[in-house]
């Protein structure tokens, strides 16, 4: 991973100048190899359940947030995307200003409302523009098992713009530990639920239904 970004980020670069699509087109390639290499040297592969549940158009993901794999094969998996980020990953040398192409939301985590409205006023620009976006609204990685509180920006995007909410939960973080180096070998599971429609829904209501739905499939998906 480390070598190929030192490779394929500079090589990156120079697509700025190119249009959205084919930029996002060229730039994820580098997370597809990643997903072949995890395959083919680690073992680690995946198997997605749920794909007729994905709408035509674009859509805000809510998802679980175990480990680094799901920010890689989701770009596989899923539509054009970007992601609600902290800031400071922008500033990784080479990393961050290819990560810069892709518009992500990139947010000041201690901001509180202006964190918000930025995930609001961005998020709504990038849907109408035809890209997913991604939240994972416990904001950090958790380990297998455990969970945190489900912060209400994702649920906030819908409830203000509209654009159906898909859940996603997963058990990569069985596989790829968080804060870990070594992977081991097995099939990651990611579940699709069904789409939720915000229109006429409060946040509150979208991100209690999100948060049933994930940890309710977690538990089942933990276990095998």
């Amino acid at each position: 991973m480390f070598v190929s970004v030192l490779i394929y980020a500079p090589l990156m670069l120079p697509t700025a100048l190119l249009p959205y699509p084919l930029r996002y087109r060229l730039i994820s390639q580098w997370a597809r190899f990643q997903v072949f290499l995890l395959k083919t040297l680690c073992r680690l592969d995946y198997r997605v359940e749920g794909l007729e549940h994905l709408p035509p158009g674009a859509a805000i993901l809510l998802s679980k947030h175990q480990s680094a794999w799901e920010t890689i094969a989701f770009q596989q998996i899923f539509p054009a995307q970007t992601w609600v980020l902290k800031r400071e990953l922008m500033w990784i040398p080479l990393f961050g200003w290819a990560l810069a192409l892709t518009r992500p939301i990139a947010i000041d985590r201690g901001a509180g409302r202006k964190a918000v409205e930025a995930v609001v006023t961005q998020g709504r620009e990038r849907l109408q523009s035809g890209i997913w976006v991604v939240v994972f609204p416990e904001g950090t990685r958790v380990a297998p098992g455990t969970r945190k509180r489900y912060a209400m920006g994702g649920a906030i995007l819908a409830a203000e713009t509209g654009y159906p909410v898909v859940p996603v939960a997963h058990n990569a973080g069985s596989f790829w530990l968080r804060r870990g180096f070594l992977k081991k070998p097995g099939t990651v599971r990611v579940v699709i639920g069904p789409t939720i429609n915000p229109r006429g829904r409060k946040a509150e209501e979208i991100i209690k239904q999100v948060e049933e739905w994930i940890e309710g499939r977690m538990v089942e998906l933990e276990r095998s």
